[in-house]
């Protein structure tokens, strides 16, 4: 496929520098721009723990690369291209989020259902009040 984008690292006259970061594509509907949200570890000092960051990148997408939704894509830092565009999708790294198809299975219910059907449940006796002459005698 001829890509004849100027904004296109490989086959345009776009330079890139600075920073590298892999995200997956969560929006393509912007002409030429996708949203690409990058999730991070970050620590929380109080508890010693970490906590998940996620931060939406908009990233020029060249029509060569033509990264489409739900896509893992690597991005890198590029001069401004508009208002909010300062990156350009340099790779794509596949699909990410596809579950792997599992051969279709006879017709089961859960568990829970199962077990309703095997033994239905016997209604509860009243227990039974001890006299007092009971109680006595042992």
């Amino acid at each position: 496929m001829e890509c004849k984008d100027r904004n296109c690292p490989e086959h345009g006259t776009l330079s890139t520098r600075g920073t590298v970061l892999e995200g997956i594509v969560v929006s393509d509907k912007m002409q030429g721009t996708a949203i690409v949200e990058i999730e991070r570890l970050v620590k929380v000092k109080k508890y010693d723990r970490y906590r998940r960051k996620t931060s939406r990148i908009p990233a020029h997408n060249p029509p060569c690369k033509n990264a489409k939704q739900s896509d893992k894509v690597r991005i890198m830092e590029c001069r401004k291209l508009a208002k909010t565009v300062s990156f350009v999708i340099i790779e794509k790294l596949g699909q990410e989020g596809k579950p792997v198809e599992e051969e279709p299975k006879a017709k089961t219910q859960p568990k829970t259902a199962q077990k309703a059907e095997a033994k239905p449940k016997a209604a509860k006796k009243p227990a039974k009040k001890k006299k007092a002459e009971d109680v006595e005698n042992g």
